[in-house]
């Protein structure tokens, strides 16, 4: 049995069986204007971290998770860009030590690049996760202009979350559903979720 690997979010964790399995690479979907980076930020509590940003500077980035109201750890951040942000991401994660974190974000600028250099930066990633026991979270921004090659992001990847970010009157409310959960405990429900200072459940009984 594969080992369970915590995200950080206890009651997700619980639904989970205990956490994602080691060696998964998981898709969070999410609308830019979300605060799906409090996702990534608790992330870096459970264990050493790589942090991939492909659009912020790695110094904003840094400070963001600093400056956050929330369980963070001190994660290893840097900025991959350039004109082959494939092999510039490839060159990093080959260094991932045994079971670590890593985070891209946003996976969108990768998945702009040619689809067999993409497809072969997406099985090598797999292989260093499983091979290093390892997690990976590539955030996955669900805006207006969808890279070509979202599918095969969503199709390679062990766990995908998708987190609904929708205003209600005057309340801005957050869903996240597990559509998919290779190899783990699948579970049915949507989780209402509290995006403020902190990843919290709402429990609040108007999931409808």
């Amino acid at each position: 049995m594969r080992r369970l690997l915590r995200t950080g979010i206890e009651v997700l964790d619980r639904k989970m069986g205990g956490g994602i399995p080691a060696g998964s690479i998981v898709a969070l979907e999410a609308t830019p204007a979300s605060q799906a980076e409090l996702f990534l930020y608790e992330l870096t509590a459970t264990r050493g971290t790589l942090y991939l940003s492909l659009d912020r500077t790695d110094s904003a980035v840094a400070e963001s998770i600093r400056e956050a109201k929330t369980r963070t750890g001190d994660p290893t951040v840097r900025y991959v860009g350039g004109d082959a942000p494939l092999d510039n991401a490839s060159k990093l994660v080959s260094a991932l030590p045994e079971s670590s974190n890593l985070i891209v974000d946003p996976a969108n600028v990768l998945e702009r690049q040619e689809a067999p250099r993409y497809r072969k930066f997406m099985n090598d990633l797999q292989n260093h996760i499983r091979n290093t026991g390892s997690l990976a979270v590539l955030h996955c921004l669900d805006g207006y202009h969808m890279p070509d090659l979202r599918d095969t992001t969503l199709h390679m990847a062990d766990v995908v979350f998708d987190l609904d970010t929708t205003i209600k009157g005057d309340r801005v409310e957050n869903r996240l559903a597990v559509p998919k959960f290779r190899g783990g405990n699948a579970f049915a429900d949507v989780i209402k979720l509290e995006l403020q200072e902190q990843v919290e459940i709402d429990t609040s009984r108007d999931i409808a």
